[in-house]
């Protein structure tokens, strides 16, 4: 992970152990499936984000550890329940716990993970960051069920899916950023801006993950071209194009929806890459990626503040 600055590697390789140890069961298959998924790669992002933002802001204290770990363990379960729900066989170029081990085992052990979160928060003992994660929490379940309701929608518009995004993804980042200010006892104008840091950080993050289901390489990405499409997700590529496209190719995304058919996806690739929808889509995450930095103004300049300014780069660079 070349992109996290030295200041920071200790404390990084602290979360990764707390990680590991608070993964701990008595259940082999918890500790199976739980090692299993968090050991699969993956950037980090969000805990880093904690450990920035906490730096970033003086906090001279050591729960900031903790809280990436809260912050990753809620993201891995997540992970397990959204490739059930979404029936993944492909996670960052390997199996998914559900493709090795079956779809129970893996909500349950989801479960176990946001449990162990909300244990770690109580050994933090700070109610408003626990008040925080309990809303962040939620707002991803609603996130993951309008997500779901809206499948095979593609009268879905773009506030809408940007609502989605924005619980199921951004929400996140933006607890880790905000509840680092809240560790450093920052002021309620810091808080909101390393809130808003976050947001802008992950629907930008989300918006390219969306432009390279139809774009990236599938041995970097460790997952199938196409699946937002099986699934029937009316991601901002396909709500451009369905309003920009020529009407006799909008009509074949629109059916691309409706039937959940990834049989169509070089149509529907070749309609989105022709009608500027991955361009509207790159651009968008631009403009989230310039208010992440905006966001970052009124920290004092440091290392810290540097790499978080990276982050928001690596949002919209990123190949996977």
């Amino acid at each position: 992970m070349d992109y996290i600055c030295p200041e920071i590697r200790d404390d990084f390789a602290a979360v990764n152990r707390l990680v590991i140890e608070r993964l701990h069961s008595e259940v082999a298959l918890v500790e199976s499936i739980g090692h299993y998924i968090v050991e699969g790669g993956g950037k980090r992002m969000r805990p880093l984000v904690t450990v920035l933002a906490a730096r970033a802001l003086d906090y001279a204290g050591g729960r900031h550890v903790d809280l990436a770990a809260v912050i990753e363990f809620l993201h891995t379960a997540t992970l397990l329940h959204d490739d059930v729900v979404d029936v993944s066989a492909l996670r960052r170029g390997r199996a998914t716990a559900n493709a090795n081990w079956g779809n129970a085992p893996s909500v349950l052990v989801g479960d176990f993970i946001y449990s162990r979160a909300f244990q770690v928060l109580v050994d933090i003992g700070d109610m408003d960051i626990l008040r925080l994660m309990s809303d962040t929490t939620n707002r991803i379940a609603e996130g993951e069920v309008e997500q779901l309701a809206r499948a095979g929608d593609p009268a879905t518009t773009e506030a809408q899916y940007l609502q989605v995004i924005g619980k199921k993804t951004a929400v996140l980042f933006a607890a880790a950023a905000e509840g680092a200010a809240i560790l450093a006892g920052s002021d309620a104008a810091t808080r909101a801006a390393m809130r808003a840091f976050g947001m802008h950080v992950g629907l930008a993050f989300q918006l390219i993950d969306d432009v390279l289901d139809y774009t990236g390489d599938p041995a970097v990405m460790g997952k199938n071209l196409g699946d937002d499409l099986a699934e029937g997700k009316p991601t901002l590529p396909l709500i451009h194009a369905l309003a920009n496209a020529p009407e006799h190719e909008a009509a074949r995304v629109r059916r691309a929806i409706l039937e959940r058919d990834a049989s169509e996806l070089a149509a529907v690739v070749a309609t989105v890459q022709h009608c500027g929808a991955l361009d509207y889509a790159r651009a968008t995450a631009i403009r989230h990626r310039d208010a992440a930095l905006a966001a970052l103004a009124g920290l004092t300049a440091s290392a810290f503040r540097h790499n978080l300014a990276t982050i928001a780069e690596l949002a919209i660079s990123r190949s996977s």
